[in-house]
């Protein structure tokens, strides 16, 4: 069994390095997201310039940007990955520094010591922005793209008529089965498996507690949040991934029965001939990644010139393909991103609507609901099952 999957191993291998779809994990969880390489690199100056000022407002028309790998890229990780490369041509700023990571724990560690003109954040580190007031409301009628993007992920980055964050691309979770030693199955029985890889984030708490029937599953009490974590504790064989090459590796070599995944990353491994499918499932909890404003930017010309480079067609088509993720403008549903979009109805609404998609857990919920367990409980949960 292990011997016949090694080929097909070596074809998932390749279409996630060929792609970069290995990136494409929630922050992204995540999210949104590792990439090819496994240990995260800070991209350098793509053209020289001046060394940037201290300050993190640059009215010298540059810019200092902090991405996920993949999100930002200037051609340094592949020809094809170059959806940036023109705009110092094409807009007359600079890009001063490009800082580039794989997580959000990487993230947070940048933002700690750094102040950037532009981020790209995942749900959890978007509202801790936006509460920490380190980043600014943006300007959507400054936005070229903005009203080509579904208004469900523009509500997520905004407060009422207040906008925060340009979503960019975005994503969601299914759980996949290894049909040669699965006959169909559910979400109860993914989650009572000894033999199931998740994702390693707190969030994963989310779609235990969507599969027991939670109605918004990142409002949590602290009852259904130990509930939920106590569902993952009865299934002691559990693994988890941070990079999903591990959970093609786990499918391959017949380690795992169930894995947690994107629809792209199924499609790459029903490519290479992976005997996988879906549990079916009514809901399924998902992430978008958005641009931020950085709260300190006072000079906002070369930073709309990037907000609107990010959203139009061209960049979105792009990055989607690279990152396995869908785009969040429709209208960049077209040539190397069609089959991306496809995976994951894009444009389809009836699919969007299936999407929970993740908000940080918040310190007290809306009544009737009444207190919920915040995000500082759901990492200490997640911390002891994975510890």
């Amino acid at each position: 069994m292990i011997r016949n999957r090694l080929p097909a191993l070596a074809l998932a291998l390749a279409a996630l390095a060929g792609t970069g779809a290995a990136q494409a994990v929630a922050g992204p969880t995540p999210g949104s997201t590792p990439g090819p390489a496994d240990t995260p690199s800070p991209v350098p100056s793509p053209v020289p310039s001046p060394a940037p000022s201290e300050s993190p407002t640059q009215s010298d028309g540059t810019l200092q940007i902090l991405a996920y790998r993949g999100y930002a890229e200037y051609g340094g990780i592949s020809p094809q990955a170059n959806w940036t490369g023109t705009f110092e041509k094409d807009t007359g700023c600079r890009l001063a520094r490009i800082d580039t990571v794989q997580t959000p724990e990487e993230m947070s560690a940048k933002l700690a010591g750094h102040a950037y003109d532009l981020v790209s954040a995942g749900p959890v580190l978007a509202a801790e922005l936006i509460e920490a007031r380190k980043v600014q409301p943006v300007d959507a009628g400054r936005v070229d793209g903005y009203d080509d993007i579904p208004e469900r992920l523009r509500d997520l980055v905004a407060d009422g008529d207040t906008v925060y964050g340009v979503p960019f691309l975005w994503g969601y979770h299914e759980f996949l089965y290894d049909t040669s030693r699965v006959k169909g199955g559910d979400l109860a029985d993914v989650f009572g498996s000894d033999r199931v890889m998740l994702r390693d984030s707190p969030l994963t708490l989310a779609d235990v507690a969507l599969a027991g029937g939670a109605e918004d599953p990142f409002e949590l009490d602290a009852e259904r949040l130990g509930q939920a974590a106590e569902r993952l504790e009865a299934t002691p064989g559990r693994t988890f991934w941070t990079n999903q090459l591990d959970l093609v590796k786990g499918f391959a070599n017949g380690s795992v029965d169930y894995g947690q995944a994107t629809p792209h990353l199924r499609e790459l491994l029903v490519r290479a001939r992976q005997p996988v499918k879906a549990v079916a499932a009514p809901r399924v909890t998902g992430w978008v990644d958005s641009w931020m404003l950085g709260a300190g930017v006072t000079a906002t010309d070369c930073a709309y010139h990037w907000l609107n480079r990010m959203t139009g067609t061209d960049a979105q088509r792009d990055a989607a393909a690279w990152n396995g993720l869908a785009p969040a403008n429709t209208k960049a549903c077209k040539g190397r991103a069609r089959s991306v979009c496809e995976a994951y109805g894009a444009t389809r609404s009836n699919r969007l609507d299936r999407v929970v998609f993740a908000t940080r857990p918040p310190g007290d919920c809306r009544p009737p609901k009444g207190e919920c367990a915040d995000y500082a409980a759901w990492s200490q949960r997640w911390r002891e099952l994975v510890d």
